[in-house]
């Protein structure tokens, strides 16, 4: 008698997913790498996350498209397949877990650097190593334990930055907690102008901005799990606009009106240094702890994204086949092993540099990204020209403008790439990431055959 194959459960919420969607683009990015991208670019770094955050929701437009139109574990990844080919498919998806995979080292170093406040005598490997361990435990519970602890995560610490927002509006305009001194927002131009670097600091400031947003893509991921894609998606992808006005540019906004742009330093996160400069210590611990919280919420998505793809490839074809194993709970605990192990690769990396790690990490996940990315506009374009007019009128959540508007976010993209081979520190990357594409082309030809040499076999 047959053994009743395991599958994943449709276990997520319309809660879950919302708070996913909140919390995948709240986090190292936005309390950490802000940082450099305010050092780059001085007050206008708001027009670039501005500028970034309209990219982003025409990226996800362009994906939810194709997520409410058939949801699937492997998403952008089965999407490349089925518009672009097989080809698309297999480096779409593996690009994507190495971009994972980075953005999670990011993420776990930084979880080091924000412990490092509290504890400056520990050294940041042993967080790193901690912190890998217990994420790996809870993405082997159901995928419901998952999407409720992440939904917590992003609970709170969304909460805390609207709560921060409104306390630095107090500081600005009454001087709540500053002896009574409103600072105003003078800050924004009195030290070298909004544009204190010149436009080309804004522009260059693009590439760790852009790093920021990465991970928005893991809500086309969850409508393999989502008990009611064609409802929670949309929805989720809806709060896009809103969250980058009010986490991204009204957070910055009140962190650079509070502390002169040109002191923010990378030694631990601009919002608890804002709080620290004012002198409310309590206030600066309750941050350190909401972004050591964020960057476990990132570290979580990290896990169970890797997961869901490298399971969803496993079942294309274009992974080993034990990836595509599955747990009674629902769970493809093969993956979550192997992400675990892979991470601890930041425990090595924090053990040899703990100081320039961050950087060059960033700009290397960043190539991975804005790679996904294009590769899934192209998947929406090769989408649409398979659609015939009427049944374009028909689709549910449809991209506004189509092909054009994804052809202008491909060319941003581009221009973002050549911002990673601009700078002589991440430019190295740039060459890591092109040598990656180059192996998984070899790793594609490679694999189709071996494939074809079996089927000319077994024929015989």
């Amino acid at each position: 008698m047959q053994q009743p194959v395991n599958k994943l459960k449709r276990g997520l919420s319309t809660r879950h997913i919302r708070f996913m969607a909140l919390g995948s683009a709240i986090g190292t990015g936005l309390f950490y790498g802000s940082a450099e991208a305010i050092r780059m670019a001085g007050p206008s770094v708001l027009l670039a996350y501005l500028v970034g955050g309209i990219v982003a929701f025409i990226i996800m437009r362009a994906l939810g498209e194709m997520s409410v139109n058939n949801p699937q574990a492997s998403s952008f990844s089965r999407y490349a397949q089925d518009y672009l080919g097989p080809m698309a498919g297999y480096i779409t998806g593996w690009t994507y877990c190495f971009e994972i995979l980075i953005v999670a080292i990011a993420d776990v170093t930084a979880f080091g650097i924000y412990m490092g406040v509290w504890f400056p005598d520990v050294p940041h490997w042993i967080w790193v190593l901690s912190v890998v361990l217990i994420i790996g435990a809870i993405n082997l519970l159901s995928v419901k334990v998952f999407g409720e602890l992440e939904f917590w995560f992003s609970f709170f610490k969304v909460l805390t930055i609207i709560i921060m927002i409104v306390a630095g509006i107090g500081i600005i305009f009454w001087g709540i907690g500053n002896g009574g001194q409103a600072t105003g927002i003078h800050n924004l131009w009195t030290h070298g102008g909004f544009f204190s670097n010149g436009i080309m600091g804004t522009i260059l400031s693009l590439q760790l901005v852009m790093f920021a947003y990465g991970g928005i893509e893991i809500i086309g991921i969850t409508a393999g799990e989502a008990k009611d894609p064609k409802v929670s998606i949309p929805k989720a992808i809806n709060s896009v606009p809103l969250r980058i006005l009010v986490f991204y540019v009204g957070t910055l906004f009140v962190i650079m009106s509070i502390y002169p742009w040109n002191q923010v330093g990378t030694q631990g996160s601009p919002f608890v240094l804002t709080f620290q400069h004012m002198g409310i210590t309590i206030a600066a611990g309750i941050l350190n702890f909401v972004v050591i919280t964020a960057s476990l919420s990132a570290i979580n998505s990290d896990v169970f994204g890797v997961g869901r793809m490298l399971h969803g490839m496993a079942e294309q074809g274009h992974a080993p086949k034990i990836f595509s194993k599955v747990s009674r709970n629902g769970i493809p605990w093969v993956t979550v092993v192997v992400m675990m192990l892979a991470m601890l690769i930041a425990v090595y990396l924090n053990y040899i540099m703990p100081e320039s790690v961050f950087l060059v990490i960033a700009s290397l996940a960043t190539f991975a990204t804005v790679w996904v990315w294009i590769m899934i506009l192209f998947s929406q374009i090769g989408f649409r020209r398979q659609l015939s007019s009427q049944q374009i009128k028909a689709l549910e959540f449809p991209l506004r403008g189509g092909i054009f508007t994804s052809v202008i976010a491909i060319i941003f993209l581009v221009f973002i790439i050549g911002l990673i081979g601009y700078f002589p520190d991440t430019r190295v990357s740039l060459y890591a990431g092109l040598i990656w594409v180059v192996l998984l082309l070899a790793g594609y030809w490679w694999k189709t055959r071996v494939q074809r040499t079996i089927a000319n076999a077994t024929s015989e």
